[in-house]
């Protein structure tokens, strides 16, 4: 599969490493706002500098990798669907969920067929808990907690053009309870301050939240976010079940347990993002490889990005109000009618 990269930042050269490393897929051109980024993404990878355009237009190129600026992905969505090349999406989809369900109309029955970047479903521990309850082991899920912390906030100016934290960080953790609970909520209640850095704040934003997910059922979905957990990068899920307890815990810089008669230690969780999720972008990739082929169904599609990005909608519009708000009124307004 010969794959076009739109985007050679940070987030781009990990995802060109994943499509380089992949038998299957090669990464043939790479496009960037800022060209050296570009130059130099495709120095290390053997591939072309071109526009965003000019990959979309070409057919011998079968699928593209969006990792541009979020404020872009909408608008290039379209445009490669329209082309007809299989697409992957990092998230969110959208930083307005208007503009986000407009696409999804845009794209139509596509949407089933573009992949968005939740790469946390494929983490192996978080897979491996989720297969546990598909299989029963501890009846039926009642009350999910996930806890997601930062080392370190990120430079204000990124806060600044992010979202928020609600649709930049923790977004990723409701397409995780949307992925563990099987459906989305019918209510989402937030709050959030600024606690870590007072700059954030002043920039509109909140750098320590929690929100509560209800379901129709009455189960219950705890999500925990900070800019700043001075020990590490902290990733954990636990699931409470009608018969057991399921958790997924942190991934350790290595494996050394100290036992003496002053206590017992361990090594502190990996520090940031990419060691922590570098296999998870792997077989992500290998996923929508997969897919493109036909092997398999598109495992987190553009239905999927918008649901997220709904309800951090709606969990921006409850920490602001300081009530629930419930999600069938947050789908209204959007102009979707109704849950993905």
């Amino acid at each position: 599969m010969r794959v076009g990269l739109l985007g050679a930042g940070r987030i781009g050269n990990v995802h060109a490493q994943a499509i380089s490393s992949h038998p299957e897929s090669e990464l043939v051109a790479v496009s960037d706002a800022f060209e050296k980024n570009a130059q130099a993404l495709a120095k290390s990878y053997g591939c072309e500098v071109r526009t965003s355009d000019e990959i979309i237009a070409d057919n011998s190129i079968d699928a593209v990798l969006i990792a541009t600026s979020t404020d872009t992905h909408s608008e290039l969505i379209e445009a490669a669907a329209a082309a007809g090349k299989a697409v992957l999406c990092e998230k969110p989809v959208d930083l307005s969920l208007e503009r986000a369900s407009a696409c999804l109309g845009t794209v139509g029955d596509k949407a089933s067929h573009i992949m968005i970047g939740f790469n946390r479903r494929f983490d192996p521990s978080f897979g491996a808990l989720k297969a546990a309850i598909d299989a029963g082991e501890i009846g039926k899920p009642e009350l999910l907690s996930v806890t997601s912390f930062d080392p370190a906030p990120p430079p204000v100016e990124y806060i600044k053009v992010s979202g928020g934290l609600f649709r930049d960080m923790m977004i990723h953790d409701f397409d995780m309870a949307n992925f563990i609970m099987g459906e989305a909520p019918v209510s989402v209640s937030a709050v959030g301050s600024s606690i870590v850095d007072p700059a954030i704040g002043a920039a509109g934003d909140v750098d320590t939240a929690v929100v509560t997910l209800t379901y129709a059922d009455g189960r219950i979905a705890v999500i925990k976010n900070s800019r700043r957990a001075v020990y590490g990068y902290d990733q954990r899920v636990e699931v409470l079940g009608s018969e057991g307890l399921l958790q997924a815990q942190n991934v350790l810089e290595n494996t050394l347990v100290k036992s003496t008669t002053a206590g017992v230690s361990s090594a502190k969780p990996t520090y940031f993002f990419l060691e922590r999720y570098m296999p998870a972008y792997k077989a992500e990739w290998a996923a929508f490889v997969e897919a493109v082929q036909g092997k398999s169904n598109m495992p987190v599609n553009l239905h999927d990005g918008v649901a997220a990005l709904a309800m951090a909608e709606a969990a921006t519009r409850s920490a602001q109000s300081g009530h629930p708000v419930a999600m069938a009124d947050i789908l209204k307004t959007s102009g979707r009618g109704e849950a993905a």
